[in-house]
């Protein structure tokens, strides 16, 4: 188990921040619009590049550092420039990339039950794997306190407002891909909140 995993995580609704967590700022963020309500999380599923773990590249990314001519699969995305609130790596280390208050560049062109621009309304999570490989114990045993920490601090999201990226972008996106466990995810939420 991770060390992160055996605490529980606590969010400061004012500055948006997940304790413990690793703090990365992403310049690659805005500000939700006025009368937008957090009410989705979104859980993505990313590896840079794809099916290689643990390379860094991933926070390059983040943070507009990325050498795009290190790899030859990087010309694929050469220039993007997105974020998310969270990463959660294969170790099950949390890193911070946006305050949850902030808008992270993470969805692309979405849209869940009939509402676009996920972005102005969601939390994304990022979740360091591959469509068809198991994501890690380590990586459920940070995701599962961390997600009913976020339904504690945001009460509009419940189970039933936790989508994939390729619920909000279909045929664009497959991430978090079959490979995720969403009953893992579910099962252990109660237990996780203290219900």
């Amino acid at each position: 188990m991770s060390k992160q995993a055996e605490r529980e995580f606590e969010i400061d609704a004012d500055s948006g921040l997940v304790t413990p967590a690793r703090m990365l700022p992403s310049p690659n963020r805005d500000a939700r619009p006025d009368s937008a309500e957090v009410d989705l999380l979104l859980l993505h599923g990313i590896s840079l590049p794809p099916g290689d773990f643990g390379t860094g590249a991933i926070a390059s990314l983040f943070l507009n550092e990325l050498d795009f001519d290190a790899h030859p699969w990087y010309d694929e995305i050469r220039g993007l420039q997105v974020s998310a609130h969270l990463f959660i790596d294969r170790a099950g280390e949390l890193t911070q990339f946006v305050p949850l208050n902030e808008r992270a560049w993470h969805a692309g062109a979405s849209s869940f039950r009939g509402r676009t621009r996920c972005n102005d309304f969601a939390i994304g999570i990022e979740l360091e794997g591959a469509d068809e490989v198991p994501y890690t114990d380590s990586q459920y045993e940070t995701l599962v306190p961390l997600v009913a920490a976020i339904f504690g601090a945001y009460p509009a999201i419940d189970a039933r407002r936790v989508a994939a990226h390729s619920d909000v972008a279909p045929g664009r996106k497959s991430d978090p891909g079959p490979a995720f466990d969403w009953q893992r995810l579910y099962d252990g939420i109660p237990a996780a909140a203290g219900s």
